[in-house]
């Protein structure tokens, strides 16, 4: 067995015993929720950063000791500055609510609620079988995929930060993804007028992700209305206030259809192939990636970065839209073929910040699982149902 299937069984043993101590202390109500078979292909492949319903057993349905259980699973699937990172998120959501004047309501008794944050498995981690479980509230969606003992997926992986920035007592303020911004921010006015002439597609920002919370990446994406990244629809007044909401930010950043078609999604990289920067550019965009990556545990992220050494990094490009102060909206996106990471940063005045990492052809396991049904299940059609 390879370092890398070594350390990516390891991590699958860990996780399977935390999710099964978990599993083994609900009653049946939780086990409900939180228990699911596996594939459910339709309900696995769904994840949001809105507070909306992400589907599992929500953290204020779980007594203390139930949570910490709770809390040693997702753990397992972050390193140490990715859970703390996770759990200041989850924090800001009393800051959130403050800030609005505790009036947030999406249709929960609490808009802003850090009890909302669901977690639910799917498929029995006491075999070895495939599994998977996700955690998510409002700006987190971890999702981890194991296939055949050993941990095959890590992607989608969101979070985001509302506000960016907060005041602490002292001189520094409160920044969990200060990284993504700073490097991203780094990483463009490092570029020549020429390297920028093509790394920036529009000088307006979208106001959210190009990708959204698709299950899966399209050719040809464009940003989706705000309505659209939820569970279900709204209807009457809340329908109207998001609409609303919609409009107005979209006011604010200047966006227009000919700005979301400058950073449409396409399989084949728009912006500057990595080919083009200097090694001291390069240098920056390792940082960057480290700083998504690095959310994983150590050894899996070691293993994720190799996949980006010499000229696999070259294969990568860099794209940005908006502006290059801060507290004015901008968004990057650094893609290849199996790499998607972006951030935005456009609402709130440019203090309400979205980041992913995905990949468009192994999110949620969707490349592993098919070799695997193929290989071991061909006589069995149902299955053999498509994972794409």
């Amino acid at each position: 067995m390879s370092t890398n299937e070594t350390v990516r069984a390891a991590l699958a043993q860990t996780m399977g015993a935390a999710a099964s101590a978990f599993l083994a202390s609900l009653d049946d109500r939780q086990r409900r929720a939180a228990s699911w078979p596996f594939p459910s292909h339709d309900e696995r492949r769904l994840w949001f950063y809105t507070p909306t319903d992400h589907g599992g057993l929500p953290l204020n349905e779980m007594g203390p000791e139930l949570q910490r259980l709770a809390f040693q699973l997702l753990a397992t699937g972050l390193s140490r500055a990715g859970y703390v990172t996770v759990s200041t998120i989850i924090g800001l959501e009393n800051v959130l609510d403050e800030l609005e004047g505790w009036v947030a309501s999406w249709d929960r008794k609490r808009g802003r609620d850090p009890g909302l944050y669901y977690l639910r498995i799917f498929g029995d981690p006491n075999t070895n079988a495939n599994w998977s479980w996700r955690f998510g509230g409002h700006h987190v969606s971890i999702n981890h995929t194991i296939v055949g003992g050993s941990l095959s997926a890590v992607t989608p992986c969101f979070l985001g930060a509302d506000p960016a920035s907060s005041p602490l007592l002292g001189s520094h303020p409160l920044r969990p993804l200060a990284g993504a911004e700073d490097l991203g921010r780094e990483l463009v006015l490092s570029l020549t007028e020429a390297q920028r002439t093509i790394a920036v597609v529009s000088d307006i920002a979208p106001v959210d992700l190009v990708g959204a919370n698709r299950s899966k990446l399209e050719d040809g994406d464009l940003p989706q209305p705000l309505a659209e990244i939820w569970r279900g629809r709204f209807t009457g007044e809340l329908s109207q206030r998001v609409q609303t909401m919609q409009a107005a930010l979209e006011t604010t950043v200047g966006v227009q259809p000919r700005h979301n078609q400058a950073v449409q999604y396409t399989d084949s990289p728009k912006g500057l192939n990595v080919r083009a920067l200097t090694q001291s550019q390069k240098l920056i965009l390792r940082a960057l990636l480290e700083v998504y990556v690095r959310r994983m545990p150590d050894g899996l992220a070691e293993d994720e970065l190799q996949k980006f050494e010499g000229d696999r990094l070259e294969q990568l490009s860099f794209l940005w839209a908006g502006s290059f102060e801060p507290g004015v909206a901008h968004y990057y996106r650094i893609q290849g073929q199996r790499l998607v990471v972006e951030y935005d940063n456009a609402a709130r005045a440019a203090n309400h910040v979205h980041t992913v990492w995905r990949d468009p052809q192994g999110d949620f396991a969707g490349d592993t699982l098919a070799d695997h049904y193929r290989t071991h299940h061909s006589e069995n059609p149902e299955l053999d149902e498509p994972i794409s």
